[in-house]
This record gives C-alpha cells, structure tokens and sequence, in this order.
C-alpha cells in the first residue's frame, strides 16, 4: 500500500541558481567511484565541474503495512533507547505434528510424561547483548483470530492467550552463544544458540490424551484437529532488558516443542521424545515503537529543513528530501550525481549500532505513489519481486564511513527530459513496496531482513558541519 507523504516546500528559481553558483568546486576530484570511475573526467573548472547541491531533509512518520512472512526472523524482547524511546516485541506461532494418523507415545496409558520443552533457535542480538530478558510462554487463544492464511503486519494489536503462563525464562542475551549441556536419564546433550524454556507437563499430558480418529479429540488426525486444540505459542518479553534477541521459528534442528515421556511395552520401560515443529503458516511479530528521546522531538518540531535525520529500522520513520537547486539544473552532461548521507554520533551509539542497510525511493507530489530509480539500480522483476544492485545503486556503509546512492541515470533524465524534480525518500524498510514505470507495477524489494535492527542518525541538510550534511554530488560538463 502506498504511504502517505506530504510533499516538502518548492524553493524559488533564484534561490536554486544561487545555491548552484555557491557550492560550484573549483577543486580535482581525488576520490574513486565504485564503479565507472575511469569514466568520470577530471574536473579542470573549463570543461568539468563538481558541484555539491544542498537538501532539505525533513523528519516524518512512516506508516508501515509490512506483513511478517512465513520464514522472516522473530524479533523478541525490549529496548529503552535514550535517543529513540522504547521498542517491544512479541513473537506468536503455532506448532504441527510431524507425522499425522500416527499416535507418538505408543501406549498411552503407561506414559509418564517427564518433562515438556520448548526450544527456539537464536540466530542474533540487537543492544545490550549485558542486560537479561525474560520470556513468558502463553496459549494462544482460539477466539484470538489468529490463523495460518492471514500475514499479520509487525503493528496488529496483541493476541489474547488462555490460561496460566506455561513457562518462563530469564536468560543474559551475550550467554545464548555458548554451549548448554542437559541431562536426562542415560542421554546426555550439548546445545548452543537455542532458547530452552521448560513448560508446564500439563501441556504434555493434553498432548498424550490426543488420538487419530476423525473426532474432536482427533489432534493427530489431521492439522486442523490439532489446531483446533492447540492454536499456537505466544512468547511475550517483560518490559525489562535492553535487547532484542531473533529467533528462526522454522528451523526443525533448535525449534520445537518437545515432551520427553517414558512409556512401558511388553513389560520393558523406554524413555523417548516427541517433537512438534511449525511447518505451515501462521505467525507473527508484533513490534511496538514508542518514539522518545530527540527522536521524538524531531517528528514532532514542525521544521521543515532538519539539521539531524533520526532513522530506526522498520518500524520508524522516514526522512523526505528535496534537492531545490535541481528544479533549474539543465544543459549539462551528468557524469557522476550521487547522494551523500553522513552518520553523526548519538547517545550510546556502541550499544544500538547501524542498521544493515538504507534505501532510498521517491515520492510522487500526493505521495500516493513510491518510485524506483529503475536504470540507477539496475532493477529486475522476479515476479514476486523485484531485485537490485545495491554496489551500484548503494545504501551500505562505505570505507569512508558515508551512505552513498548512485542515481546519475535518474538526474540526466530530469536534465535532458525536464522529468519532474521529486522529493527523495530514506528510510530502513524490510521490505519496500514500490512501483518500477520500466515494468509498469508495483511490487517488494527485500532490503533487510531483521526488523527493529539497527539505527542511525544522519546529518540533515541544515547540519553545521558543511562537510558532514546531506548533500547531493555532481560531476557534470556544459553543453
């Protein structure tokens, strides 16, 4: 779905034309490009130019309808961040048994069950990797509306649960790495980046009491018998901590519920397993941002130019550009026009580090529609989404420890074909949803895979330091 964005203020032309006049170099360009730099001349003042153009760089809200896929990373636990406020989240999915018309404790009425596990394989941490979390185990309730067809979005409203807590874990987030040895009986195992949270053997026993028949008790019958008496987990983090850990609800190997159980046939006791994965649909991640800090103070000061650009990973917000000197830029080869975003230093910077990546898109004047920059990115339609080049276009941390984006294609078509001068967008999506006019659709583009990872601020086009704010680059020569 398109998001709404309203269109930053048109400077007048003599302003444009001044600003151009004002930031024209006179210096030679030293600095390689990452690609076609042999084809960029040197800038001699006569023949080729470099001028560096100023933005106007506003702080907005970014409605976000991204949906949490079937194989997306789960974000779990809390965070106060001094410069961003908090971020909660909460993870929900349901579990399948592996082998249905087949009962998994064989005599049912000589199980005993031992012990119920529920183990969720840790794939990375986000902040203070020092603090604990604790997570609480629930029972998704089956008037939650929670279902295996609906894609939930990371901002729907919580699910309610039913019953008491079955299990809980308080764990420290730097400790999820190293080995955990667990013993049971004659069995002894070492495992590393799970999360173990023993449960309540209540939820063992429910499980036993289920058979194969075409009856309401039917769990191992078919999955929608078993989901039927069993709708899924709810894992909710205290509002302690200062970290989000992700877990990989799919992987078969460290996520799973597991009841050890003995049971007696022909007069021998044995000790076993059974397992329950989640192999079909139905998920979700439910993350909460609660702007604070300057990041709220920038959202909300109503100045339409921002010397700082505040920018959480999806879901946050969004910074919208206007390059007003372009409006006026016309006759001239472009060699080289490349948009150059600085981090700056924020409180505990160390702690809540860079996200994976930026993206830029533009905005059409309604900010009904998002645009690509299909030639600059090198943009191809897979169907069920698109793909690019993110060395050419760019929106990765450089050696120079700047965000850079290629968009000279884009910037010689506006010169040579007076194509309108949009506002820029930048922002940290998981996944953009934008329309290609090479294509003529709409689709994703998968940028990062993490949500809530990482944030950044930038130096907005207001920033003091001349050589940190953002800019536009030019390499051009007259006509």
């Amino acid at each position: 779905m398109a998001r709404p964005i309203v269109s930053g203020k048109f400077h007048v032309i003599y302003f444009g034309l001044l600003t151009l006049i004002a930031l024209s170099s006179c210096t030679r360009i030293n600095e390689s490009t990452q690609l076609g730099g042999d084809l960029i001349p040197p800038v001699d003042n006569i023949n080729t130019f470099e001028a560096y153009l100023t933005t106007e760089s506003d702080n907005r809200n970014l409605l976000d309808t991204t949906k949490v896929y079937f194989n997306d990373e789960l974000a779990l636990g809390h965070i106060n961040d001094p410069e961003f406020g908090s971020t909660h989240a909460d993870a929900y999915f349901n579990i399948s048994h592996p082998n249905y018309f087949f009962y998994p404790y064989y005599n049912r009425d000589s199980v005993k069950v031992d012990s119920v596990v529920l183990s969720l394989s840790y794939q990375a941490s986000y902040g203070d990797t020092n603090s604990n979390l604790t997570l609480r185990v629930r029972e998704i309730a089956q008037n939650a509306g929670f279902n295996d067809t609906t894609g939930y979005r990371y901002s729907h409203p919580a699910f309610s649960t039913v019953g008491p807590e079955l299990g809980n874990k308080t764990f420290q987030v730097k400790r999820l790495s190293d080995s955990v040895q667990f013993i049971r009986k004659r069995d002894t195992s070492k495992i590393a980046n799970a999360i173990r949270i023993r449960l309540d053997t209540a939820l063992g026993r429910r499980l036993v009491n289920y058979d194969t028949t075409n009856t309401a008790n039917g769990g191992y019958r078919n999955d929608s018998i078993f989901k039927s008496l069993f709708r899924g987990f709810a894992i909710q983090a205290d509002m302690s901590g200062n970290a989000l850990v992700y877990i990989n609800p799919t992987d078969v190997l460290k996520t799973k519920l597991t009841v050890y159980f003995r049971f007696t046939k022909n007069g021998v006791t044995d000790t076993t397993q059974a397992d329950y994965f989640h192999a079909t649909g139905g998920q979700a991640n439910l993350v909460r941002r609660t702007p604070g800090g300057n990041w709220l103070s920038y959202l909300n000061n109503g100045i339409p130019s921002d010397d700082k650009i505040y920018l959480p990973t999806t879901p946050g917000s969004m910074a919208q550009i206007r390059i007003p000197a372009l409006d006026t830029f016309r006759n001239v080869v472009v060699h080289r026009a490349e948009l150059i975003a600085t981090p700056i230093p924020g409180l505990q910077s160390g702690t809540f580090t860079y996200p994976l990546g930026l993206f830029m898109d533009r905005i059409s004047p309604r900010g009904d529609t998002a645009y690509s920059f299909d030639n600059d990115m090198l943009l191809s339609n897979n169907f069920t989404a698109f793909t690019y080049d993110i060395g050419l276009f760019g929106g990765q941390l450089r050696k120079d420890s700047t965000f850079r984006f290629n968009i000279t294609r884009h910037v010689q078509s506006m010169v040579t074909q007076r194509l309108r001068n949009d506002s820029l967008r930048i922002y940290i999506p998981i996944r953009a949803f934008i329309y290609s006019p090479s294509y003529q659709l709409r689709n994703q583009l998968f940028v990062t895979d993490r949500v809530a990872y990482g944030r950044i601020i930038l130096a907005g086009g207001n920033y003091p330091d001349a050589t940190k704010r953002l800019r536009l680059r030019l390499v051009y020569s007259k006509l």
